[in-house]
């Protein structure tokens, strides 16, 4: 039996209506083991340097809010599940950074001799980048698979999540790395070098990474798509190394490729990320006319669900209407919007597998369900954007 009030046209899957699988998250019991993990290390450090602990604690995670508030900014047009977001900052800042520690000591002890004095230029070099890349770049790789697949539809969700995980690891390297000066000096000088210089570096080398994930996904062959994650993870790696080498070359050569190869980096990655969702609301304002003539929304609605401006406005006139429920209630069915476009643009490019078509079931089933909870449509129905 179908959907009641469903139209049949060709741009919708045929009936009969799936019910709406669960949506994608994390489960609880995973991040409250992540954030255990982080603050069992956070008290360790406290143990051993309580000034500097406090320190780096307070001043790094002033700093990631900065970095976290920024890509959830990029983040606007279609929202990930919090839970997922979290899930990549907790990885990169408990399972990346364990990781990253307990494979470096070790191949640093197979590696560099052992009468080595301080800290080698292997392990600076070559054998950090190399772990810590892939230690944050395997949360990439576990959301290509399962139902997180589903969350990657743009280069703006790689982005983004690549961002939180580097913020992450960041976020208590940092806090490790300034607790572990030998005067409260030294921790204000090592916070000032990575909190103010590079609070996004880790983001930045993750994000060759992300994009090479973004690439894969649109590969079909095996091959194709490993060839593109293995050549974001090597960008990310060279990066990295780059930069963790300029800081054994002296102060001129740190400079050099702060100012000439990481800020014009830096830059490229915001015009890169502000293209990606700005694309993101082109793929929907096309779907947009298909939506229409299928019923699954009106007219006057498409002229402000496919513009972030538009819907922005849509939002205040729905909280006008009926306060921050009617508005949350529009904030939803537009997001449901925005997950049915993007499924349907992917199977418009070729790639409408079974899986992905049960998937436009769930999505437009899901749509009906917004509509039907958002009694403000009903209110904003003469509603258009740009007014």
């Amino acid at each position: 039996m179908s959907h009641p009030g469903a139209p049949h046209h060709p741009w919708l899957p045929a009936p009969p209506f799936q019910r709406k699988v669960r949506r994608v998250g994390a489960p609880l019991a995973v991040l409250i083991l992540l954030a255990t993990v982080v603050g069992l290390i956070i008290i360790g450090l406290t143990a051993l340097n309580p000034i500097g602990a406090g320190i780096g604690l307070v001043l790094s995670s002033l700093a990631m809010v900065v970095v976290v508030l920024a890509y959830v900014w990029l983040d606007r047009f279609e929202p990930e599940p919090p839970r997922l977001l979290a899930f990549a900052f907790l990885w990169g800042a408990s399972v990346a950074v364990v990781l990253s520690v307990i494979l470096g000591l070790y191949l640093e002890s197979l590696i560099v001799r052992g009468d080595a004095e301080g800290v080698s230029a292997v392990s600076v070099v070559v054998i950090a980048p190399v772990i810590e890349e892939a230690a944050k770049g395997a949360f990439l790789l576990v959301m290509m698979t399962g139902r997180r697949r589903r969350e990657l539809n743009s280069l703006t969700d790689c982005l983004v999540y690549a961002g939180l995980v580097g913020a992450g690891f960041a976020w208590l390297e940092d806090i490790l790395y300034i607790a572990s000066g030998e005067s409260l000096g030294d921790s204000l000088l090592t916070a000032a070098l990575r909190l103010v210089m590079a609070p996004f570096a880790h983001s930045l080398f993750t994000t060759f990474f992300g994009i090479g994930v973004y690439f894969a996904l649109h590969r079909r062959d095996a091959s194709a798509k490993a060839g593109a994650v293995l050549l974001g993870y090597l960008a990310a790696v060279f990066t990295h190394a780059l930069w963790n080498g300029s800081s054994l070359l002296g102060v001129e050569w740190y400079l050099g490729v702060y100012l000439y190869w990481m800020m014009p980096l830096f830059a490229l990655a915001i015009v890169l990320g502000v293209q990606s969702r700005r694309r993101e609301q082109a793929i929907v304002a096309s779907k947009l006319p298909g939506m229409v003539q299928a019923g699954l929304v009106t007219p006057a609605e498409a002229t402000w669900l496919g513009s972030l401006r538009h819907r922005k406005l849509a939002l205040a006139q729905a909280a006008r209407q009926g306060g921050r429920p009617a508005r949350n209630a529009i904030k939803r069915f537009a997001g449901q919007v925005v997950e049915l476009a993007f499924v349907r643009d992917r199977i418009d490019r070729g790639f409408g597998d079974p899986r992905v078509q049960a998937m436009l079931v769930e999505e437009t089933h899901a749509l009906y369900a917004a509509r039907a909870a958002a009694p403000v449509l009903q209110a904003m129905a003469g509603y258009r954007g740009g007014r």
